[in-house]
C-alpha cells in the first residue's frame, strides 16, 4: 500500500443528537498530521446496522483503506460493530477469544455472564488492541481495520499504539502555496493543466470585498510538485495578477 487512506467511522447516535461532544475528529485528525498523514475521510454515523454496514463496505472496498472505527463493541444490544465487521470483513461469524474471555472473566468474575462475556466474541483472525483503562480491549483486522471503543480515554491510546507500529511516518510531502489577488475562475484553464499526481486545492475568499483565492500544490516528489506550481505562477505573471508566496 504506498498510500494509505485513512478513514475515521465515529458510531454513536449520542453525537448526532446532541448529548454527546465528539471528541474523535479532532484527535485523530491531529494524530496523523503529527506524522505527516491526513484523513481521507471521515463519517458520523447513528447506531444503525445497514448505515454502518454500508460505510464498512465502502471502506473495504479501497484497496488502500485503512479505517478507525469508534464506538459499538461493549455488550449492550445497540453495540452493533463486531458482528457487522465480522460480515463484512470475514465470514460472518463471530468466534470466542480466548485471550480476551480471561480478561472479562478476571475483572468480572460471575459478573461476566451472561452478557459482558459477549464482548469476547470478535470476528475471525481478530488481533487484540490493549485498553490501558480497564484491559477490556478493542480488535483489530488484517493490520488495517482497527475496532475501539466510544470512550476517547480508552481508544485514543490504542490509535497511538497502531500509529506507532504500522504507520509511524508519511513519506516526506513537498508542498508550495500562493495566495491570488483574483477569482477561482480566472484559473481553471490552468487548473486543467495539472499532473493528476499531485495533490491540488483552491480555496476561494473575499478580502476587503474584492476576490482572492489560495491556490496549493503537494507532492511526494519535489520537481512534480515545483513544475505543476510554476504553472499558476506563470499565469499569474503573465496576466499581471498580484500573488503572495504563502511558507509551507
Amino acid at each position: 500500500m504506498k498510500t494509505p487512506h485513512f478513514y475515521a467511522v465515529i458510531i454513536g447516535s449520542e453525537i448526532l443528537n446532541g448529548r454527546r461532544e465528539d471528541k474523535h475528529f479532532p484527535y485523530i485528525r491531529d494524530a496523523l498530521l503529527a506524522r505527516g498523514h491526513t484523513l481521507f475521510s471521515t463519517f458520523i454515523i447513528k447506531d444503525d446496522v445497514e448505515l454502518i454496514r454500508s460505510i464498512f463496505t465502502l471502506i473495504k472496498n479501497d484497496p488502500a483503506g485503512v479505517m478507525f472505527s469508534f464506538g459499538g463493541i461493549g455488550s449492550t444490544p445497540d453495540d452493533l460493530t463486531r458482528a457487522i465487521a465480522a460480515e463484512v470483513f470475514s465470514d460472518g461469524v463471530l468466534l470466542s477469544h480466548e485471550r480476551f474471555s480471561r480478561d472479562i472473566v478476571e475483572r468480572f468474575g460471575e459478573a461476566a455472564y451472561p452478557h459482558r462475556i459477549t464482548m469476547a466474541n470478535l470476528p475471525k483472525n481478530a488481533n487484540l488492541l490493549h485498553n490501558v483503562i480497564n484491559n477490556m480491549s478493542g480488535f483489530a483486522l488484517e493490520d488495517r481495520y482497527f475496532f475501539m471503543p466510544g470512550f476517547p480515554e480508552m481508544s485514543h491510546p490504542m490509535v497511538e499504539e497502531v500509529l506507532e507500529r504500522f504507520y509511524p511516518k508519511a513519506t516526506l510531502t513537498y508542498r508550495k502555496t500562493l495566495i491570488a489577488q483574483t477569482s477561482e475562475n480566472t484559473l481553471i484553464d490552468v487548473m486543467k493543466q495539472l499532473n493528476p499526481n499531485v495533490d491540488f486545492s483552491s480555496l476561494p475568499m473575499i478580502n476587503k470585498g474584492s476576490p482572492t483565492v489560495e491556490i496549493s500544490i503537494a507532492s511526494t516528489d519535489k520537481a512534480l510538485c515545483e513544475e505543476n506550481f510554476e504553472l499558476f505562477v506563470s499565469d499569474l505573471t503573465t496576466k499581471e495578477i498580484s500573488f503572495e508566496l504563502i511558507k509551507s
